[in-house]
């Protein structure tokens, strides 16, 4: 999962990309409003952090901006202010989530996690795919009840094709939810990664879609 971050505070800026990225995401930073503005106009998250007091733009208009062109990618608000009517006037603004500062990472994460499956239509952390079981909460996975051991990379694709449980997901997609701006995007990885976890999960679960790309369902 891909995320954007819109912090002007290097130093909070820098512990969240250390803590996304040890929960298994893909991170982008912005450090202003205008940057953040023009990223999440052209680049596919699956959810944004956004700070309301942001140089050159605020917040609340950047997610005003989003919500205006039919940007409907999850947004949660990070806020320094203690006053009710700020966190009312950014959820009213289209947020879908907010955290007052000082906050846990933790939490951060949890919330974004929630956030994401429920724009992928699941209340539940857990997606059950025949008898194997992706947690996205805890990052594990069981296959008929037993462990299996995932790289990050390899539960991040299997998590993305859990969000689409049953349909196609194209490479294309894979790898813009997959990998941060910076990253150098080998279409070839995604193979060698579909492979891996076909060895280690079996060859009927993920399934290649001809001209479509990748499948997750489960087994006749």
């Amino acid at each position: 999962m891909r995320l954007l971050v819109v912090e002007d505070n290097a130093a909070l800026a820098a512990q969240l990309r250390v803590a996304l990225v040890d929960s298994g995401f893909a991170v982008d930073s912005a450090a202003d409003g205008e940057e953040g503005l023009f990223l999440g106009e052209t680049e596919p998250y699956d959810a944004v952090v956004l700070d309301l007091g942001l140089p050159r733009l605020d917040g609340l208009s950047v997610l005003r901006r989003w919500r205006a062109g039919k940007n409907s990618v999850p947004v949660l608000i990070l806020t320094a202010r203690g006053s009710w009517t700020d966190k009312v006037e950014g959820l009213n603004a289209g947020a879908d989530d907010y955290l007052a500062k000082p906050f846990a990472m933790a939490e951060l994460v949890a919330r974004l996690n929630a956030l994401i499956r429920r724009a992928h239509g699941h209340a539940q952390p857990e997606i059950s795919c025949g008898p194997l079981l992706i947690d996205t909460a805890a990052q594990t996975v069981t296959l008929e009840g037993a462990p299996v051991r995932l790289t990050a990379m390899e539960f991040r694709l299997l998590e993305c094709l859990g969000h689409h449980l049953g349909q196609p997901v194209s490479k294309t997609h894979l790898t813009e939810h997959l990998y941060s701006q910076d990253f150098d995007r080998d279409s070839n990885t995604l193979e060698v990664i579909v492979a891996r976890l076909r060895r280690k999960l079996g060859d009927t679960l993920i399934e290649t879609v001809r001209g479509q790309g990748y499948r997750l369902s489960p087994p006749p």
